[in-house]
């Protein structure tokens, strides 16, 4: 390879974004349809960079294309330069005109279900030319991949004590206990004291015993010391055990945010049941350590921070 000094003097920016699309797309046929450009004008590109670097950025093949060691050492540092770049233009357009911008949000499905409208109806007052981008994150190994690849700006939900994601920041904005629910038509809504037992009998709303929630579940029964309830149901979905959970006819278990932030819009009511004391359930906005982040995103966490201390009481934040 040639010294890396005239290397980045003659390394192209465009030339470089079209390696990064071509590697995430796996062919050139398909950059180019995505860049408006010619497959000629790709392939010219990358040869370019091949001949200016001495080295080899891409295997070729029948089934299209595949980034060599080398090429992605400089795909990796590649979808930062561009991440940034994006990030200190969207920061220009905020500074020259706060009312825009965009903003891409990862939320857990409890979070999604209570803090998270609550957060947005705050923001977008506030700032209402600023578009947002929410998709649902599913906990799991899997879920901050989306923050790694740069997909979304930030993510809302549960994190697990401690917290070991060594490039990921995490701050923790209130802890979210599960407790039991029942619509407000229910008879166990107008109780002042309510224990496990007296719902033994209830047609409860559980998470499948094969899943984690679920299991967790059966212990809490077996801590209290009754059997496993009637289940007619069995669900991950929140959206579904809120729904049914209104009605009156059944009892569920849901993270207490829910009902404290859209309880009485839900129509749900948290039972005044006490439970085992459980290990504390974090909620936190999740970022990537080393990245800018844009003024947008800033406007956003802080209105997260606002809306959870002006109802939920304040964790200690240890680390």
């Amino acid at each position: 390879m040639q010294s890396i000094e005239l290397a980045r003097r003659r390394l192209k920016l465009r030339d470089l974004h079209i390696l990064v699309v071509v590697a995430m797309r796996g062919s050139m046929a398909k950059a180019a349809a995505e860049l408006a450009i010619s497959q000629p004008a790709v392939s010219r590109a990358i040869a370019d960079m091949e001949e200016e670097l001495g080295l080899r950025l891409l295997d070729r093949g029948r089934h299209g294309v595949e980034p060599t060691a080398y090429g992605r050492a400089l795909i990796k540092r590649g979808v930062t330069i561009f991440d940034e770049l994006t990030q200190g233009l969207q920061e220009l357009e905020f500074l020259a005109d706060p009312t825009v911008g965009e903003l891409r949000i990862g939320s857990s499905e409890n979070v999604a279900a209570g803090l998270l409208p609550a957060v947005i109806d705050r923001f977008s007052g506030q700032y209402p030319g600023i578009r947002l981008n929410v998709s649902q994150a599913v906990l799991g190994t899997s879920q901050y991949r989306e923050l790694r690849e740069r997909s979304i700006d930030l993510l809302l939900g549960w994190i697990p004590t401690p917290f070991a994601e060594e490039d990921l920041l995490a701050e923790r904005v209130f802890d979210d206990p599960s407790g039991v629910v029942a619509g407000r038509q229910s008879k166990w809504a107008r109780s002042s004291k309510v224990s496990m037992s007296d719902l033994a009998d209830e047609a409860w709303i559980l998470p499948p015993p094969d899943t984690f929630p679920g299991s967790a579940a059966a212990k809490l029964f077996r801590e209290v010391g009754i059997n496993m309830p009637r289940t007619p149901l069995t669900t991950l979905s929140i959206h579904l055990c809120c729904r049914l959970a209104a009605t009156g006819r059944f009892v569920t278990l849901l993270p207490s945010s829910i009902v404290r932030f859209g309880g009485r819009d839900l129509s749900l009511k948290m039972l005044p049941v006490k439970l085992p004391r459980r290990p504390p359930v974090h909620v936190a906005v999740v970022r990537l350590k080393n990245r800018t982040i844009s003024p947008a995103a800033e406007k956003f966490i802080d209105c997260v921070r606002e809306i959870s201390n002006s109802m939920v009481e304040k964790p200690r934040l240890r680390r």
